[in-house]
């Protein structure tokens, strides 16, 4: 009778699954800089989030704004289509806040999936993640770069204008 099993016995497996065999050589230092930067990257992430939809909220004020004072247009000094302009900068400000915000989390939680699974696809996305965070900010940054002379020029332009009277 020992050779008999029954059919209708529940499956037997560990209780706690094996983790799989990583492939990628990391050191213990590595592993250990790693697992201490995954909070930080997951709580700037989401503060990152946060303020995106302050910006997003931010530009539904605006707009409720703008709409409850266009009865007061002839006493304000300042015109209404003035304070539209916030719209587009609060939502674009919130639309580049949320890519950084975005990449940081992911990387963050990857890393935090890797601490647990072992797995080496999650190490490779935490990475694409952290590529893509600082592929952003380079972007940005070759924007901002470039639109530095331009102001600077602009600047110029209008202290001539401003001194000739011509402004």
């Amino acid at each position: 009778m020992s050779d008999y099993e029954n059919q209708y016995d529940s499956p037997q497996a560990p209780v706690v699954p094996e983790k799989a065999q990583s492939t990628v050589n990391l050191s213990e230092p590595m592993l250990r800089y790693l697992k201490q930067a995954s909070p930080w990257l997951r709580f700037i992430g989401i503060v990152g989030f946060v303020f995106c939809g302050m910006a997003a909220i931010g530009a539904l004020f605006t707009l409720v704004g703008i709409s409850s004072m266009s009865a007061l247009s002839g006493e304000l000094d300042l015109p209404i289509w003035v304070l539209g302009l916030f719209v587009p900068i609060y939502l674009g400000a919130a639309a580049l806040m949320f890519f950084p915000s975005f990449f940081a989390y992911n990387f963050g939680e990857r890393i935090r999936k890797y601490q647990f699974s072992n797995a080496d696809e999650d190490l490779e996305q935490a990475f694409k993640n952290n590529k893509s965070l600082f592929k952003f900010y380079g972007i940005m940054l070759i924007i901002y770069l470039a639109f530095i002379p331009v102001m600077f020029i602009i600047g110029i332009v209008f202290a001539v204008l401003a001194a000739t009277n011509l402004f």
